[in-house]
């Protein structure tokens, strides 16, 4: 059985905390010692599973190679999507590739933002599909609902199927009004769909060349032009492009007559809004839930996330506060789902917030943007001991690196030397340039930039340790 865990998405719900560049499945939000991601892959833990895979955008990869990393998994495979076209491509790519040779493994599906509290009973519900899947069937794992949601699919159940606790699929229903959610609840028949399955995969393959031939074809033709750049493998990008968009459940699960659906009553949640987060989370006495560093005088059933600075609630009921470094968030718990409105408005607006925090991670190491103005920027860079920034040039910026600590080997056009705690150098525009931490603690420094136009895109790369000349040439891209 091969794990496919799905890490596409912006959780644009969970805004300011997630962001388009750093998504809520790369955050630790139900558990503050790892993120949704690695909670994924370490409830598998027990299972007789082959290594997980997982699949991206390509603008996430170094995240997610380094949270992999840090679980000691540096060689699962990640497979990259060039742009997001939902579920039902992004599982046929996975699918194509596990069953290439005389190879026919069962897969697992898997959202990597989802939480399950009890991970017993998650291993129950796979154990128990495993037998279906087997046997050709295609499996959707139905959520034991614990009220009216308005937010989720539903799936119902028809007659029993077998002795391995799985039922015939009679229906997958649309998200419901209040009144119909209520009505599913007291039939006991209706289960939240939750985005979770188990088949062979070449039964996905055949149901998809029966029902959405079209997203076979595109995704056949990526597949095969596929290059493999470290751990990532890369498909082909124009054909992937060309494949329409559409999720599992319209292109496959609601057409096919082979579906079952088995029980999942685990604590499962999707997180997909600052309420759904507080359902789940620990509150104190007065039903608030309080990360960081936060006062609270007479205030209850709030979620208040400090990151960098003290917030205080005064008399506060039923609120969401949210504070970052360059954001802060107040909503209404009931008004949560709205919050995807603001991400709208800053997108509308041009602006930036939606897109990355101030600090922004790549694979060298992290950089915070600590001021800006009209023709200057200042960050602090952190270089990890024995990575090195791609060798790059400038067309509209100058730049100034003061060290703080460490040591950095800088080329400078045709020098290359040393630069070390309270020195600094310059970089005129135009000189192609390299920064490296040859040390063994971290490199940290101050960069000032000035010019005409600082925006990441100006940077011309002509090598990089992280394979991402090739992959981003002839655009400028981001250090």
């Amino acid at each position: 059985m091969i794990p496919i865990i799905m890490s596409g998405g912006t959780g644009s719900r969970l805004w300011p905390l997630s962001r388009q560049l750093n998504p809520k499945q790369f955050l630790p939000l139900a558990d503050a010692s790892m993120s949704m991601l690695q909670s994924t892959i370490t409830r598998l833990s027990g299972l007789d599973t082959d290594l997980p895979r997982l699949i991206c955008n390509e603008e996430h990869r170094f995240l997610a190679a380094e949270q992999l990393r840090q679980l000691g998994m540096e060689g699962s495979p990640i497979l990259l999507e060039p742009a997001g076209r939902n579920t039902a491509p992004a599982i046929a790519l996975a699918a194509l590739q596990a069953s290439e040779g005389d190879n026919d493994p069962v897969l697992l599906i898997l959202a990597a933002d989802h939480l399950v509290e009890n991970q017993a009973a998650f291993h129950h519900s796979v154990n128990s599909a495993l037998p279906y899947a087997e046997a050709g069937k295609l499996v959707s794992f139905g959520v034991v609902p614990t009220h009216p949601e308005t937010g989720y699919g539903y799936v119902q159940r028809g007659s029993p199927d077998g002795n391995n606790g799985g039922y015939q699929v009679k229906s997958f229903v649309e998200k419901p009004d209040y009144e119909t959610a209520k009505n599913y609840i007291a039939s006991g028949d209706f289960f939240w769909n939750s985005g979770m399955f188990m088949f062979r995969a070449s039964r996905y393959i055949e149901e998809l060349e029966k029902f959405r031939p079209d997203i076979l074809h595109a995704c056949r033709k990526a597949i095969a032009r596929r290059e493999h750049d470290m751990h990532f493998i890369r498909v082909d990008r124009d054909a992937f492009l060309a494949c329409p968009s559409d999720s599992i459940d319209y292109a496959v699960m609601e057409r096919t007559a082979d579906a079952i659906m088995v029980p999942l009553d685990a604590g499962w949640s999707d997180i997909g809004s600052w309420s759904a987060l507080w359902d789940v989370s620990h509150k104190d006495e007065r039903g608030n839930v309080l990360k960081g560093d936060v006062i609270s005088h007479d205030s209850c059933n709030n979620y208040v996330h400090a990151d960098h600075r003290l917030v205080a609630t005064v008399g506060l009921e039923d609120l969401v506060i949210i504070e970052t470094k360059d954001a802060v968030l107040v909503a209404h718990r009931n008004h949560a789902q709205e919050v995807k409105r603001i991400v709208d408005q800053l997108k509308h607006d041009g602006r930036c917030e939606h897109l990355n925090h101030r600090e922004v991670y790549r694979p060298w190491g992290v950089y915070d943007s600590i001021d800006n103005g009209q023709r200057y920027q200042v960050k602090r860079i952190t270089v990890k001991p024995g990575a090195k920034l791609s060798v790059q040039m400038h067309y509209h910026r100058a730049e100034h690196w003061i060290v703080v600590s460490g040591t950095a080997r800088v080329t400078n056009g045709e020098e290359t030397y040393m630069v070390t705690e309270n020195q600094s150098t310059y970089i005129p525009i135009g000189h192609v340039h390299s920064l490296e931490n040859p040390g063994i603690i971290p490199l940290e420094l101050i960069e000032v930039q000035s010019g005409s136009y600082l925006g990441e895109d100006d940077i011309v790369r002509f090598a990089d340790n992280y394979g991402r000349v090739k992959a981003d040439q002839p655009k400028a891209t981001v250090a």
